[in-house]
């Protein structure tokens, strides 16, 4: 019978005493007032603790935040940016062993409850309601249910100590129960799940600790793994490997206890003392390619906005080649070392007493080395411990060494007006006293003895056959930056700014602005080949000349670098022997006002100076600009629009951005047809006519072929390019191409003060050395190629001296192009002469 029939026949008994139906009247309305407000009161405080709760019906909804992956042109990871490093996977792509392992070890019934421990909850909230801490076990899916929350509102809201919280985190998780299958539950905790070490998910886990995917895993890799959740810190194998087995152990334990693996695969797990074999994850964008990587991180930053490149998961290929990135490093360090010692010893990094520096060596065996073995490609902190005339004793950790004198012969004191060739170190005691800590590089005996040939090796190798040789070793105070370009496709393929990107992240490539000297010289005489038709062959007056600054009142006398003046000189005289004379007159010439208009639509964009002085590389270029300007010349006047980024593609697999070019050779040929139509319309702006290009470029060929730059020769190729360097070397340059490389490279101080480069440092002797050593290596098996000749040049034979027509038999003959109808009108000249091998219709752009 219902409340309501029950109150009626009360009321409408008449043996029943008034009173009495007054209180049976008053108690019903009374029991139907409270359930009313309870239900109420439930209603409104499920409303209040469901607020602000994540609404998920499907693994749909699953949209966590994603790392940024930048990929090098092969796929190959270079860097990652974002709030967590995670990658999802499939839920059967995960191993059902390790699945089982984090059941056993976080959540044994998991398939069996309904998503909350309620008794750990009643304990939790009771023992926070008497003034304790809000503690309680939690499910996996309780667990999932507060890194969610976490995501929705917060760390600081979602991990509040309060009943509001674990309520909310409750209900949360009935929800993901009621709505979701328990496989569907842990795709998503699998996924989202922080195992330490800025790892989100099993994935990113495998990364990190065993560099493997997920799917490589063996059991007690798992093992470790599944132990972190709890405590990430704690039982971090890289922090504290001696919990992280413990905990591997208890999950291996948990496991057997279960039922979800045997006594022998328990055993076997155990022995592979996983814990010591975890490696760290490297740190790709500071290790690979860092000065690269920011530059396509800033450009991310500035087109999608922080939260699309920290959270949304982009990925973005971009146009670095891994091999030539890594090529130009070991070029660039290597070149900045040698100029670096040429320059002299700076003094070790601290001096104290003989126990001091054994202190040190113990600390730096003790922190930093570890046991490990020493790289030889790696520089390592040494103490001084004893000092003789021919070597040193050293401490590497607790190592012993030896630093013969042959290993440091550049450590003379520093004198940039001495010729470091003529005062190499004869005694270590010169340089180095008991207690220096100073910076030294292993070596071997074979490789000592071709460093310095008068060590002798039978008689100054050490006996006993544990003590390391080593060499000295200092951070460069100079500095450099090196940039390289397909001018084919605009693809950027290496590309540094600088010595150590740790050290500093002033990009030089793009930041540095530098006096360019010669290497400006190539702008000037285009310009005039442009604006005066002026042609090789054209003579200019190498005689002295004395210019007036009206605006800055002063008088000025330039010289040529070897002090001397030729008279009349070619234009192809003039570039390859680097003259300033002939430079400066020309720029006169031509006009400074239309040499800077000329010198911006070629690609220099920072202002140059109202100078004569420009000509010859007084006003200030970064080698950006510069080595953009010299792939236009190669490309015969087509300005080049070089590319970092070919496609930038979001988490759902839309393509935002695509830069690919059609030649890419990475990509299949249906994209390249695609990219062929979309570029059809899209043509390269010419800055200069082709023909004037190639008059440039052809005596640009002269300069790497009979001039300053001849040593580039070496290499094999098809070169064009210009030294450069200032006055009092304070910057040397090396700017050069071939047809399908272009490579810039500058080196000098951060600020003048610090310099100068010193005696015999110019473009040729120090720029051009670190260019040869990557050009070689980055063209290594690569076909070779040579310059096309655009229509409307002829050739003809003239005189290297007076640029006169005369027979291609004479001996003082070189074959110079023209713009057909310049060349020299001379009589007695033959016809016209085939182009030289440098020059052949086999590359087009």
């Amino acid at each position: 019978m219902s409340i309501e029939r029950v109150i009626v026949s009360v009321v409408n008994e008449p043996s029943a005493p008034r009173p009495l139906l007054r209180l049976v009247r008053w108690l019903a309305l009374a029991a139907i007032s409270g359930v009313l407000a309870m239900l109420v009161v439930g209603v409104a405080a499920f409303a209040y603790f469901s607020r602000d709760l994540p609404d998920f019906s499907s693994p749909a909804q699953y949209r966590p935040n994603l790392v940024t992956r930048v990929l090098s042109t092969d796929d190959r990871l270079i860097g990652e940016f974002g709030l967590e490093r995670r990658r999802v996977v499939a839920y059967d792509q995960i191993p059902k062993r390790l699945v089982q392992a984090f059941i056993a070890s976080e959540d044994g019934g998991f398939f069996e409850h309904d998503g909350i421990d309620y008794i750990g909850m009643i304990s939790a909230v009771l023992g926070k309601l008497r003034g304790g801490k809000l503690r309680g076990a939690s499910t996996i899916t309780q667990q999932l249910a507060k890194s969610l929350l976490i995501n929705a509102q917060g760390y600081d809201k979602a991990t509040e100590r309060s009943v509001k919280r674990k309520v909310g985190e409750a209900i949360l998780a009935r929800r993901l129960e009621e709505r979701l299958t328990k496989e569907e539950i842990l795709y998503i905790y699998l996924n989202q799940v922080f195992l330490g070490h800025g790892a989100y998910g099993v994935q990113s886990a495998a990364e990190n600790y065993f560099r493997k995917s997920v799917s490589e895993l063996n059991l007690g890799e798992m093992s470790l793994i599944a132990g972190l959740p709890q405590a990430p810190s704690r039982y971090s194998p890289f922090v504290n490997p001696k919990a992280a087995r413990k905990r591997q152990e208890y999950v291996l334990g948990r496991m057997l206890t279960e039922g979800f693996i045997g006594k022998s695969e328990h055993d076997e797990a155990l022995r592979l003392q996983v814990e010591e074999t975890v490696h760290p994850r490297d740190d790709r964008f500071r290790d690979t390619a860092p000065y690269f990587t920011e530059h396509v991180r800033r450009y991310l930053y500035d087109t999608y906005g922080e939260k699309t490149l920290y959270e949304q998961g982009l990925t973005v290929e971009t146009t670095l080649d891994l091999e030539r990135q890594w090529y130009a490093e070991e070029a660039l360090v290597k070149g900045l070392r040698q100029v670096d010692h040429r320059q002299g010893y700076r003094g070790p990094l601290l001096n104290g007493s003989k126990e001091q520096a054994l202190a040190i060596a113990e600390r730096y065996e003790r922190e930093v080395l570890k046991g490990a073995p020493l790289d030889p490609e790696e520089i390592y902190v040494a103490t001084v411990v004893e000092t003789k005339s021919q070597e040193a004793k050293l401490k590497v950790g607790n190592r012993d060494g030896i630093l013969h004198v042959g290993g440091m012969r550049w450590a003379r004191k520093p004198n940039p007006l001495e010729y470091w060739e003529s005062h190499k170190l004869q005694r270590v005691s010169d340089a180095l006293k008991v207690g220096d800590v100073i910076l030294v590089q292993p070596i071997t005996a074979e490789k000592m003895k071709k460093l310095d040939g008068t060590w002798d090796i039978n008689k100054d190798l050490p006996k006993n056959d544990q003590v390391q040789l080593f060499v000295l070793q200092q951070v460069p105070l100079v500095q450099g930056a090196l940039i390289s370009l397909d001018p084919r496709t605009g693809y950027v393929q290496a590309m540094i700014g600088g010595y150590s990107f740790e050290d500093s992240e002033f990009n030089r490539a793009f930041q540095a602005c530098r006096q360019p000297g010669s290497a400006f010289k190539p702008i000037v005489y285009g310009s005039a080949i442009e604006l005066l038709e002026y042609t090789p062959s054209t003579i200019i007056v190498d005689s002295p000349i004395v210019y007036d600054d009206v605006e800055a009142e002063k008088r000025w006398k330039p010289a040529n670098f070897e002090m001397d003046f030729k008279g009349d000189v070619t234009v192809r005289t003039a570039i390859t022997n680097s003259m300033n004379i002939p430079a400066l007159k020309t720029g006169i010439a031509v006009g400074i006002d239309n040499l800077r208009m000329f010198a911006r639509r070629v690609g220099i964009t920072t202002p140059l100076k109202q100078e004569a002085g420009i000509a010859i590389g007084s006003s200030c270029v970064t080698p950006w600009e510069l080595t953009m300007f010299y792939a236009t010349v190669d490309r015969l006047g087509k300005k080049v629009e070089p590319v970092f980024i070919k496609r930038v593609i979001d988490r759902d697999g839309n393509v935002l951005e695509d830069h690919t070019a059609p030649r890419d050779p990475w990509v299949d040929q249906n994209v390249r047809i695609d990219r062929r139509y979309a570029t059809l319309d899209h043509n390269a702006s010419s800055v200069m006519d082709a023909r004037d290009a190639h008059i440039l470029r052809y005596l640009m060929t002269q300069v790497c072929l009979h001039g300053t730059g001849a040593a580039a020769s070496a290499l094999g190729w098809s070169i064009g390019g210009k030294t450069g360097t200032t006055n009092d070397s304070f910057d040397a340059w090396f700017l050069a191409y071939t047809p399908n490389l272009v490579t810039g490279v500058w080196v000098g101080f951060d600020r003048n003060e610090d310099g100068p480069l010193g005696v015999r440092e110019q473009g040729g002797h120090t720029a051009l050395p670190i260019w040869l050593d990557y050009m070689k290596r980055a063209l290594n098996n690569v076909p070779k190629l040579y310059f096309a000749t655009p229509a409307g040049i002829c050739s003809f034979a003239v005189d290297k001296e007076t640029g006169r027509r005369i027979s291609s038999d004479d001996r003082r003959a070189v074959v110079v192009p023209f713009r057909c109808g310049t060349e020299p009108k001379d009589n007695n000249a033959g016809g016209e002469t085939p182009s030289g091998t440098l020059f052949r219709d086999e590359e087009g752009l």
